[in-house]
């Protein structure tokens, strides 16, 4: 009984410890006798045991490695410090297992040299503005090495540009004049639009007034023209009730067969009709006047001959 008992501790313990459970997005590298033998997915799975061993345990999620700031050279022979971060996956457990010796550090080292090459052959000014042209050409290099060790690189990503102190200080400097720069350009042209807006303004306010004074000057005129039109009127009327009235008078005069006195005292109540008119003016004919000459006249005979 006892002796079933020690077997089964001995079953135990050399069993329980070969049955292996592989969690989800892991993989195990077994080998067997010292060789690879096979990859062993999630799920449960059991060893032989003294026969068996797990050589590595494999993660397939991404994986995000930031590397130490390296020092590196532009074409133009400025040193800088340059940090990156890369996103990578195991694709091949076995080739990552067998493939490379320490293979994070192997990428690191990588990195470093592949960011130099490529810091290399650019100037400070293209280094700082063509950081996606870097990602992308370190993504391709990075990816492509890395391929026989089972590595796939999904992104590479330029984190810090660290120029010299003195660069910085220039950089500054410069960004500040152009700061200046833009502000000047922008208060000029603030002032160009507003002096065009009083322009424009000023030329509408002038063709306003012109246009008032025109219409102000046609309204006067016609005006005028209207008054000059109503004397006309007045006068055209007074001058044909003076001709009625002449009319008048002569026939009167030849139908009572009257003399000078008479045709005078005659004139003189048909200018008073007129005035009484609404005739501004006045026009005495020249008949009446000749007619009143002739009364005067014949008054003047008769006074001498009474005073003879």
């Amino acid at each position: 009984m006892s002796f079933l008992i020690v077997i089964l501790i001995i079953v135990i313990i050399i069993v329980i410890p070969n049955i292996k459970v592989v969690p989800q997005a892991k993989s195990y590298v077994i080998e067997r006798l010292g060789s690879y033998y096979a990859t062993w997915k999630n799920g449960l799975h059991v060893k032989i045991p003294f026969v068996d061993r797990v050589a590595n345990m494999v993660t397939l999620k991404e994986i995000v490695k930031d590397f130490a700031p390296q020092p590196v050279i532009t074409k133009d022979n400025v040193t800088m410090q340059i940090d990156t971060v890369v996103y990578f996956q195991i694709t091949d457990p076995k080739l990552y297992t067998y493939g490379v010796e320490y293979p994070i550090s192997a990428i690191e080292n990588l990195t470093a040299t592949t960011l130099r090459n490529i810091i290399g052959e650019l100037e400070l000014d293209q280094t700082l503005t063509s950081r996606d042209i870097i990602n992308s050409k370190m993504r391709s290099i990075l990816d492509e090495a890395t391929d026989p060790w089972g590595i796939k690189v999904n992104r590479v990503e330029v984190k810090n540009i660290l120029p010299p102190k003195d660069i910085q200080e220039a950089m500054e400097k410069q960004m500040r004049a152009e700061r200046e720069r833009r502000e000047k350009i922008l208060q000029a042209e603030g002032e160009k639009k507003s002096s065009i807006l009083i322009a424009e303004g000023e030329k509408e306010s002038a063709i306003l007034r012109a246009e008032a004074e025109k219409e102000a000057q046609i309204k006067r005129a016609e005006g005028e023209a209207e008054a000059l039109l109503k004397i006309k009127n007045s006068e055209a009327e007074a001058l044909l009730k003076i001709k009625n009235a002449e009319a008048e008078g002569i026939k009167l005069l030849k139908d009572a067969k009257a003399d000078s006195s008479v045709l005078t005292l005659k004139s003189y109540e048909a200018l008073a009709k007129v005035a009484d008119g609404q005739a501004t003016k006045i026009i005495v004919p020249s008949e009446l006047q000749s007619i009143a000459t002739l009364g005067t006249t014949i008054k003047e005979v008769l006074s001498d001959k009474k005073s003879k």
